[in-house]
């Protein structure tokens, strides 16, 4: 065997990946709320970045409250139409009501502990015993106490359990009897939709039962909601999309679009006062704030690029509804644009998008195709969801619909549906199984 070195030539194509291109890639997953505030950060850093002012919204480029429906209640459009003053937290009426409460020294002081274990539902969130022991209080003296405390209106606050919180809600509505109180402490049977067995539970017959229960229905088991008052904001959209009379627009939306000012003239009076050393870094700092903004407007360019392809592939969603959304992959939109298929997937992963329907997340409007009847064409994941929550929806509430059932209607309007799909999709969905559709509705009365 003989052993000798050797040396071979080849080609081959790499890319360095260098911080500024990892901060180009970075952009484009940022909405502008996000970009704002990254502008700002670069600004403290950089003598020369500046943020320009926000414009004001242009009247043209938001769709009014008419031509933009909400979906879901959500369209940010509506946020601005909210009370302005939505009234106390839980926790400040819970203290208010305490401090009115004629408590000595002591209680006050324990009674902040059992604040400190208030549920936003209004339960408790901990033991007696835990909460009598943080208290430096017996059990028996924290339970005297804890009957103070569920005084406190609205009735509910600091129950221990769905049951006590309806027993104390009851009992202020005086409709607490033998038989409503047997009721509270069989509401497992009552979950599982056993009316036949609850009835014998509380000693009654089954008809005996439904006056009960309609007053159960109009008790509230998390009192404590009702001052939840903080509404999640949603934030504005990054793309506007309208219609004209050539067809669709699509448009950045300028009221939140930042712009980064370059400020080369403060660079250049710097340098020709300073010393060569200092030139340099003026120099070094001047070419990344000139850099930033080309990146910024490449953001956009690219952002603006994505988004109206995806309009001319889903016209017949703007103009119909979630039931029209076509197949559609992040592929197609990419080789479409002449861009990589990870550069669409960033760009979506953050962006909202105003449309006629509603405001969505631009990733939204991707969906995998599904195989169409024999003369029929592919249909997409998205609409048959869409259609799966339509059937649910127009169900009886004595006859609801099996997975079975819908996949056959579906499948002969022209999506070929497996009874598996639709469970995977109700799951998505999260709607419950038929029988448990059933269950609910026997408990809501509706049977």
């Amino acid at each position: 065997m003989q052993l000798f070195n050797s040396q071979t030539l080849g080609h081959r194509q790499s890319m360095v990946v260098n911080a500024q291109l990892q901060q180009a890639i970075h952009l484009l997953a940022l909405g502008n709320a996000d970009l704002t505030s990254f502008i700002e950060k670069q600004s403290e850093e950089n003598p020369f970045v500046e943020l320009a002012p926000l414009p004001r919204a242009v009247a043209d480029r938001v769709p009014s409250s008419s031509s933009v429906r909400a979906s879901g209640g959500d369209d940010w459009d509506r946020i601005g139409a909210l009370a302005e003053d939505p009234g106390p937290s839980l926790y400040a009426h819970v203290t208010a009501a305490i401090s009115r409460l004629d408590l000595s020294a002591d209680e006050l002081a324990a009674a902040s502990v059992f604040l400190d274990a208030l549920e936003p539902s209004g339960w408790l969130g901990q033991p007696i015993a835990s909460i009598a022991l943080r208290a430096g209080l017996s059990e028996d003296a924290a339970l005297v106490l804890l009957s103070k405390l569920q005084s406190i209106e609205p009735a509910g606050l600091f129950a221990r359990t769905l049951a006590e919180c309806l027993r104390l809600q009851a009992a202020e509505r005086g409709i607490l009897t033998a038989r409503f109180g047997a009721i509270l402490d069989n509401l497992k049977l009552l979950a599982q939709a056993d009316l036949k067995g609850l009835a014998r539970a509380c000693g009654c017959k089954l008809d005996d039962l439904k006056t009960d229960l309609r007053a159960l229905r109009a008790l509230n088991p998390k009192p404590g909601a009702m001052f939840e008052t903080y509404i999640m904001p949603q934030r504005p959209p990054d793309l506007i999309v309208n219609q004209a009379e050539d067809g669709w627009h699509v448009d950045l939306n300028r009221s939140t679009l930042p712009r980064v000012l370059v400020r080369a003239a403060e660079a250049q009076a710097v340098a020709e006062r300073c010393a060569e050393t200092t030139s340099a870094y003026v120099g070094e700092r001047l070419s990344v704030a000139r850099w930033l903004a080309r990146a910024v407007e490449h953001r956009n360019q690219t952002i603006l690029k994505v988004g109206a392809e995806v309009v001319r592939r889903q016209t017949a969603f703007l103009e119909g509804g979630a039931a029209h959304l076509r197949p559609m992959i992040l592929r197609e939109v990419a080789d479409a644009i002449g861009v990589h298929e990870s550069t669409v997937s960033r760009v979506t992963s953050g962006m909202l998008v105003a449309t006629p329907q509603g405001t969505f997340p631009l990733k939204s409007f991707f969906s995998a195709a599904l195989s169409g009847s024999a003369g029929e064409g592919p249909g997409s994941a998205a609409a048959v969801r869409h259609r799966i929550k339509q059937l649910v929806q127009a169900e009886a509430a004595d006859d609801p619909l099996s997975d079975e059932a819908i996949a056959k209607i579906v499948s002969t309007e022209g999506v070929v549906l497996a009874r598996r799909t639709v469970a995977k999709y109700r799951d998505m969905l999260s709607i419950p199984s038929s029988s448990e559709r059933r269950r609910r509705a026997v408990v809501n009365g509706q049977i």
